[in-house]
């Protein structure tokens, strides 16, 4: 009996999200081709029954950024100078996508607790330039409060409708759910975006949670931003002050967790006019960022994370951030 080989085109997307039929809503728009199907005879020519062997390829895309020592992106990078890994194994590159040509879901998450009333509506003012900066016709914007329970403010909103929502918002001397608001911004991000869209979720707060009912700790939170394929920006406003005590340090410490496993970053900005340069950063990140994309042929059951690694041997220099993993779907 002679084996039948029958390709099927599955994704699993990494990083922040984008390329074709994926698990993870990733999809690129000039996606490379799965791996040709073998040829195969029709059906009883040769008299012997055939066994049909089905190997999916799964389309895994991983959004990286690489900056120099200064922290500025570095561009013109090539896909002979990245090395990526899945689970120790090198893996071949297929392309590297255009971030250009995929729109992006952000989610824009401001703490509205009494510690930040002093400086809230600037951070307010801060925000709102930068969701015109990086949003584009495409692009669509959800905005939560972090107070004593997730509200959502805004969903998929354009840049301008964004902003007037985000201005509306006042400061609360509530309690402050951090990790439940995480949390549920990445389940809306998952629910409610595109398939072709990238998912990003941008934090304003020292990320001290007071009042999280459901998700308890930055390890917990992590998960369903990974879950979401999001990649996770923290700005910390509260300065040096921080160091000054457990839970501050703490609060810091969680955030810094979840922007290093997704590929992010966090920004502790000294001065509130520091706010804005923290800001620019990431949206230069956003369109600069090189989406690798390459044929998982994994076969680990649903819901398994599979670990990556992503490294440029040719440039040792330069400093870069990617997705630490995902989670395999079927979908």
């Amino acid at each position: 009996m002679k084996p039948r080989i029958v390709f099927a085109s599955g994704l699993a997307l990494v990083s922040g999200l984008l390329f074709t039929i994926l698990p993870m809503n990733v999809v690129a728009q000039n996606a490379p081709q799965p791996p040709p199907a073998a040829p195969s005879k029709p059906a009883n020519q040769t008299g012997e029954d055939e066994e049909v062997v089905r190997i999916n390829s799964r389309l895994v895309v991983v959004p990286v950024s690489v900056t120099d020592g200064k922290g500025e992106p570095v561009l013109g990078l090539t896909l002979k100078d990245f090395r990526l890994e899945e689970e120790g194994e090198r893996q071949e590159i297929a392309q590297i996508g255009d971030p250009d040509q995929v729109p992006i879901e952000l989610a824009l998450l401001i703490d509205v607790s009494g510690s930040v009333k002093a400086r809230f509506n600037f951070e307010k003012e801060a925000a709102s330039r930068f969701l015109r900066e990086v949003l584009k016709a495409n692009d669509r914007a959800t905005i939560f409060a972090i107070d004593e329970q997730p509200v959502l403010v805004a969903s998929r909103a354009t840049a301008d409708e964004a902003v007037q929502k985000l201005l509306t918002i006042e400061p609360a001397n509530k309690m402050t759910a951090f990790f439940d608001t995480v949390a549920k911004a990445a389940k809306h991000l998952e629910q409610t975006a595109p398939a072709r869209h990238r998912r990003v979720i941008v934090v304003i707060s020292d990320g001290e949670d007071t009042w999280s009912s459901i998700y308890k700790s930055a390890r917990a939170t992590l998960d369903e931003v990974q879950r979401a394929d999001a990649v996770f920006y923290a700005i910390n406003p509260s300065g040096q002050s921080i160091w000054l005590n457990r839970i501050s340090t703490r609060g810091q410490e969680g955030m810094v967790q979840i922007a290093q496993a997704t590929g992010g970053a966090t920004f502790l900005p000294n001065l509130l006019e520091d706010l804005d340069p923290a800001f620019r950063q990431i949206a230069a990140e956003l369109r600069s960022q090189y989406l690798l994309q390459y044929y998982s042929s994994t076969d680990a059951p649903e819901g398994t994370f599979r670990r990556l690694t992503v490294r440029v041997p040719t440039r040792p220099d330069l400093r870069v951030r990617a997705r630490q993993g995902f989670y395999v779907t079927r979908r």
